[in-house]
């Protein structure tokens, strides 16, 4: 499978927001982009360079590739409503993406590696695949013989004060999350504008 090798944070320092989740993200703190020449770069972006910036920012968001991505627009196209919308619905309802909104990790990359490492189940059953869609009604749990895990210690008091999108679900005391419904309206803001990845994709 393929992946990146760059420092998290000088890909959210090139894209201008935070995208890793930290709260120390070093775009948080240098707004300017990576480089020794990034303070006093002025970069003049041509429309085909502004959507591609956006679509890469989207993809940096939720750190999945350029194949996959595409998969999901494509998926989105053929679906009954808002292309941009329906696209970060089907992204948002990633398996490790809602690990990551219910609370149980403090990155999309860390969820990820958990779900990959199968630390959790859905509706009873062992999954390991991060892209897996979550629906309506399905209960996301950690695995019995793996709560005693180091990751997971403190993680009860964690939850009780994490405020999950209402579309989400989160048992503090059982260590469980559920999906209540699919995301709608503000939920689908992210900081980044789909209505230019489509027109890039739409070229």
């Amino acid at each position: 499978m393929g992946k990146t090798l760059k420092t998290t944070c000088k890909m959210c320092r090139r894209e201008g927001v935070s995208l890793c989740g930290k709260e120390k993200c070093a775009a948080k703190r240098r707004s300017f982009t990576p480089g020794q020449h990034g303070p006093n770069r002025r970069a003049r972006l041509s429309p085909y360079g502004i959507q591609l910036r956006e679509k890469q920012k989207a993809k940096r968001f939720y750190n999945i590739m350029e194949r996959q991505f595409r998969n999901y627009y494509t998926k989105a196209m053929t679906q009954k409503g808002n292309t941009g919308e329906v696209l970060v619905r089907f992204l948002e309802m990633r398996l490790d993406n809602a690990v990551y909104r219910l609370g149980f990790a403090s990155t999309r990359r860390q969820a990820r590696q958990m779900v990959n490492h199968a630390l959790f189940e859905v509706n009873g059953k062992k999954v390991n695949i991060p892209s897996y869609q979550v629906r309506v009604g399905d209960e996301i749990t950690i695995r019995e013989n793996k709560k005693n895990k180091i990751i997971f210690e403190g993680l009860s008091e964690k939850l009780a004060k994490h405020e999950p999108p209402t579309w989400l679900h989160v048992d503090a005391a059982e260590l469980s999350g559920k999906i209540t419904s699919v995301p709608e309206g503000e939920e689908l803001k992210q900081p980044f504008d789909t209505k230019l990845i489509v027109e890039f994709y739409s070229r």
